[in-house]
C-alpha cells in the first residue's frame, strides 16, 4: 500500500526533547457517493458562479476578496496578504503544554483525528514520548498552526504511533443549556426504569466498527442501481416515535422480545454443548473399538 501524503510535517516538543513527525489525515470522505449538480431540461452538469448580488455580472476568481461585513450593506476588505500576516507565526512544532489524565477533556470539543507518525532520525524520540504516555496513562495538550489556524490538539497512544484530535475553542461549543434548558422535568415510573435497565442489560456488549454499515450511503448505492436498471425503488416507512401513553406497552413488549431472544441462544449454545459432547463420545467409542479389534 502506497504512502499516504503527509498533511504537516514539523516537529512534536517535550520538555528539551524534539522529534520530527508527519501529521496525516485519520479519516476520508472519498469512498461516499458524489453527485453533480446537472440541468433537469438538458441533462448536462452545471458551474457554479460567483455574481455581483447588484449588477447581476460573474466575478471572476482574482477580482474576488474577502469582506466582513461591520454593518447592513457595508464592508471591510481584507487582502490575501493581510489575513497572512495576522496568522500567528508558526516554526513548524507542536509544543506540548501540558501532560492531563486521558478522560479529562469532554470529547464535546473533539473536531478532527489525524495520526502523527515519526519522520526519518526521529523514532527513538518517538518511541519514548508514546510509551511514556502509555506508562502514565495520560494524553498530551499541544499547540501548532495547522492550515493557516492556531489550533489546540490532544494526543494520545495510538497503536504504534500517536493521534492528534484538533479540539474546538472554548467560543466553538455551544453550552449545553442551549438544548436542554426547555425539557420538562419528566419523574419516570419506577416499573418504567426497571424495565429500561433491563432492556439496557440484555444489549451490553463492545464497540466494533466493523459491525456498523452506512445505511445511508448504502440506500444511496441501492437508489443509484434501481435508477440505472429501471427498476422501481421500493421507499422505506419512516419508524414512528412511540407515543406517551403507549411508552409503557413498548417497554413491557421489547423487555419480553430480550428474554425470548436470550432464552433461545442459552437454549442454542446448550444443543450445540450436548451435540459437542455426544459426538466427542462416539469418536471415544468408536476408537475403542477399533483398538479392541486391533
Amino acid at each position: 500500500m502506497a504512502l499516504p501524503r503527509a498533511n504537516w510535517k514539523g516537529h512534536i516538543r517535550f520538555g528539551e526533547v524534539t522529534c520530527p513527525v508527519a501529521l496525516f489525515t485519520a479519516t476520508s470522505s472519498s469512498e461516499r457517493i458524489s453527485f453533480n449538480i446537472l440541468n433537469r431540461k438538458t441533462g448536462n452538469r452545471v458551474r457554479r458562479e460567483f455574481v455581483d448580488s447588484v449588477s447581476g455580472d460573474v466575478v471572476e476568481h482574482d477580482a474576488q476578496v474577502k469582506g466582513y461585513e461591520t454593518s447592513n450593506g457595508r464592508y471591510v476588505v481584507l487582502e490575501p496578504d493581510e489575513i497572512a500576516s495576522a496568522v500567528p507565526d508558526s516554526d513548524k512544532t507542536l509544543a506540548i503544554t501540558a501532560f492531563i489524565p486521558c478522560d479529562e477533556i469532554d470529547d464535546v470539543y473533539f473536531d478532527k483525528p489525524y495520526y502523527l507518525a515519526p519522520q526519518e532520525t526521529g523514532e527513538d524520540a518517538f518511541a519514548l514520548l508514546r510509551d511514556g504516555m502509555k506508562e502514565a496513562q495520560v494524553a498530551a495538550v499541544a499547540s501548532t498552526v495547522l492550515f493557516r489556524r492556531l489550533r489546540t490538539l490532544l494526543i494520545r497512544p495510538h497503536g504504534d504511533g500517536l493521534i492528534g484530535t484538533t479540539l474546538n475553542f472554548d467560543y466553538e461549543v455551544r453550552p449545553a443549556d442551549v438544548a436542554f434548558d426547555d425539557m420538562a422535568n419528566i419523574k419516570i415510573d419506577k416499573e418504567m426504569l426497571d424495565l429500561a435497565s433491563h432492556i439496557i442489560g440484555t444489549k451490553k456488549g463492545a464497540y466494533d466498527p466493523s459491525k456498523f454499515d452506512d445505511r445511508y450511503e448504502e440506500a444511496l448505492a441501492e437508489l443509484v442501481k434501481a435508477k440505472v436498471e429501471g427498476k422501481p425503488f421500493k421507499k422505506i416507512a419512516a419508524p414512528k416515535a412511540s407515543k406517551p401513553s403507549d411508552l409503557l406497552q413498548a417497554l413491557r413488549d421489547s423487555a419480553g422480545a430480550a428474554q425470548k431472544k436470550s432464552t433461545n441462544r442459552k437454549s442454542a449454545n446448550s444443543n450445540t454443548t450436548r451435540k459437542t459432547a455426544a459426538n466427542s463420545g462416539k469418536s471415544k467409542s468408536a476408537g475403542s473399538s477399533r483398538r479392541k479389534a486391533g
